[in-house]
């Protein structure tokens, strides 16, 4: 296995009670990843799940270029309503370039290249993501099945490749903005991002422009 499960504890959220799960790489450089779990899930098909990689950005500073702030939210409201779920939180910051180099493509982005286009400009794939790490924690949990909160055909393809039984697509667009409406375009017409509704935010008018990692 991959990685170690190496700590568990529960946690009051604003959405109510988790248990965390943190799992250690076994393997250099030994990070850090974990999953947030509602109700019991072990040994239970069509658990509702979201698979979410890290966005210091957005979560921290709550940058509006992207909607992963948004999306883990909203990931935890509806396991929360449904009160059984689990979100797996990777640390693949930038879609798997790091947080440096997402920094870096934010400068190209600023100079006119969009998501895709910065990260190809850098070396880096367009989405560098693995799953097989959320496929072991999905096993460990002894989930036998999930109904993946997502858009992305990759994460969808990328996790049955890793042994996960997604038995079902749930959409997961949230609100855009001025800033993050080019880079929800760039998901849904570079990367096949299934292109369900998106919400436009009340108060903030879309605009051409806004790209992210």
């Amino acid at each position: 296995m991959p990685l170690t499960r190496y700590a568990e504890a529960d946690l009051p959220t604003a959405h109510g009670p988790f248990r965390l799960y943190v799992y250690r790489e076994t393997g250099a450089p030994q990070h850090e990843h974990m999953a947030i779990v509602r109700g019991h899930v072990e040994g239970q098909a069509n658990v509702l799940c979201r698979v979410h990689s890290e966005c210091w950005t957005s979560e921290v500073l709550g940058s509006l270029k992207c909607d992963c702030r948004d999306q883990m939210e909203a990931a935890l409201e509806k396991i929360a309503a449904e009160g059984t779920g689990a979100v797996v939180y990777l640390r693949q910051e930038g879609r798997g370039i790091g947080l440096g180099n997402k920094i870096r493509a934010y400068a190209l982005q600023n100079d006119g290249a969009d998501t895709v286009e910065a990260n190809l400009a850098l070396g880096f794939e367009a989405d560098a993501r693995s799953y097989d790490l959320a496929g072991a924690i999905l096993a460990d949990l002894a989930i036998q099945s999930v109904r993946l909160m997502t858009n992305n055909p990759l994460k969808v393809n990328g996790l049955r490749a890793a042994g996960v039984v997604v038995s079902d697509r749930v959409s997961h667009w949230v609100g855009e903005n001025q800033h993050n409406a080019g880079y929800l375009a760039v998901k849904r017409r570079k990367m096949g991002h299934h292109p369900d509704t998106v919400v436009r935010l009340r108060g903030l008018p879309r605009a051409a422009g806004g790209h992210k990692h």
